[in-house]
């Protein structure tokens, strides 16, 4: 299936159905009172949040959502019916966006989380409701409000606790390969992830983690170069960053202490929020590296780097596993600190964005 995380789309909600002026007409009461009733209200379109859909690509081609207007009142004090609400199925992870104010209306992390993107018009309200003892044969009726409308911006942003950076061609692949069940494309030449993959990586029985890999960057990817830049913001939600680094580039003219520094230049200038994360040192390709220059190799790309004290470095070998069960149990490890770290925060409700008290009115 084609990898969509972008889409736009219109939505509009049904109009409540007209109030109706009547009045009871039966065979022993010719005269009766009135008995209008009230219109149903319009459905609402709404969005929720579902682990079994992965991709906006729904969305995609299929852009206008309208929702049902209510039935219109009937005599005999009838209402008429409600218009069927529209329920819109996204990935977890979309953060939904109103085009004209660009406020974010929601944010569906959790599978099940819904929100109210355009709410039905109320219904019209029938003669039935005018009458008094002054007016006891009352013609009034309303119309149905109008539905709200909307243009809006639906965003994926995967769900994942690790991140993968990197140039192209660094292993970024390979090491998701190696670690989880996930089988992404991996070949010897750059640019073989096109899009976001995901792994879920399997400490012990009950202990597990997820892994994002996003296309590699280059450099003067902030400018709009290479594919990566586009998908970073998926690693908006990473609580830790594995830059890998090739330490045996194919071209001999590499020089991989200088694109390490250009992937971070890029990253600050793409989000300092995003810079700021923990980010550890991952030195990948050992295995083609001479058993007697490793040690060498390695000496001499940390000094160059600058690499500080408090910065994790592993040396693996994705592509049979070398060093990756240790790197493993440190994430989960660090993982588990940062969940401990972590301030409760209250349930979020996106309902209370259109309702203040999370209550639908009648």
């Amino acid at each position: 299936m084609k990898f969509i995380d972008e889409a736009k789309i219109y939505v509009a909600a049904g109009d409540g159905g007209n109030g109706v002026a009547s009045f009871r007409r039966e065979k022993y009461e010719p005269e009766g009172g009135p008995d209008g009733g009230d219109g149903g209200r319009g459905g609402s379109v709404r969005a929720c949040a579902d682990r079994n859909v992965n991709t906006l690509i729904e969305y995609r081609y299929s852009r206008k959502f309208v929702a049902p207007r209510g039935g219109n009142g009937a005599s005999a004090g009838c209402y008429g019916r409600g218009g069927q609400d529209i329920v819109l199925r996204v990935p977890v992870g979309t953060v939904v966006t109103d085009l004209n104010t660009k406020r974010v209306i929601a944010d569906l992390a959790r599978d099940g989380q819904s929100v109210l993107l355009a709410r039905g018009g109320k219904g019209g309200l029938g003669n039935i409701h005018f009458k008094s003892s002054t007016n006891r044969a009352p013609r009034q009726h309303t119309p149905g409000e109008p539905g709200e409308e909307r243009d809006l911006r639906l965003e994926l942003r995967v769900l994942a606790d690790v991140g993968l950076l990197g140039l192209p061609n660094a292993g970024k692949s390979t090491l998701i390969r190696a670690i989880s069940a996930a089988r992404p494309k991996v070949a010897d030449y750059p640019f073989t992830t096109m899009h976001p993959n995901l792994g879920v990586v399997r400490v012990d029985e009950n202990r597990s983690f997820v892994v994002a890999d996003i296309p590699g960057l280059i450099e003067g990817a902030a400018e709009g170069a290479g594919l990566g830049i586009r998908f970073l913001k998926h690693l908006a939600r990473t609580r830790v960053l594995l830059h890998l680094v090739d330490l045996a580039p194919f071209d001999p003219e590499a020089d991989p202490v200088r694109e390490a520094r250009a992937i971070v230049g890029e990253l600050e200038k793409y989000s300092p929020e995003l810079a700021a994360k923990p980010r550890w040192l991952v030195l990948n390709k050992l295995d083609l590296i001479a058993e007697d220059e490793r040690q060498g190799r390695v000496d001499e790309f940390l000094d160059a780097y600058g690499v500080s004290g408090e910065t994790p470095c592993f040396r693996i070998s994705a592509i049979n596993g070398d060093g990756c069960r240790p790197l493993v149990f440190a994430l989960r490890e660090a993982l588990d600190t940062l969940d401990e770290q972590a301030p409760a925060t209250p349930e979020d409700d996106s309902m209370d964005e259109f309702f203040p008290g999370g209550a639908e009115p009648d």
